[in-house]
């Protein structure tokens, strides 16, 4: 098993979401992130003060998979989430060791 964090802009959501229901991928989590990259922040006006926006609004997309579905997964969360642009975001993948249904007690990739 695999667990893949994908950092995203916002507006990508729910094209990613739907990428991954047409690749087999059943559940996923998401969580309001802030961050920066090469992008790093800008400058904005506000009531006529300037002021740096360090941290811009991402999304992360949590997803743990059965090793079979994870190439499948990145390329779908590619496809999905470009625009060619900085601060596309980034993907990491993480092996992990174990997954347990809580209601069930089944473990393994039928947890999943």
């Amino acid at each position: 098993m695999k667990k893949i964090e994908a950092i995203i802009k916002p507006f990508k959501l729910d094209e990613v979401k739907e990428a991954l229901q047409e690749a087999g991928i059943q559940g996923l989590s998401v969580i309001e992130v802030k961050g920066f990259g090469r992008q790093k922040g800008h400058t904005e006006l506000y009531r006529g003060a300037e002021y740096v926006v360090d941290f811009l609004p991402k999304v992360k997309i949590e997803v743990v998979l059965p090793d079979e579905q994870v190439e499948g997964a990145i390329e779908a969360i590619i496809a999905a989430a470009r625009t060619e642009k900085i601060g596309d975001g980034k993907i990491f993948v993480y092996p992990c060791e174990q997954a347990i249904r809580i209601r069930t007690g089944e473990s393994g990739d039928e947890a999943l």
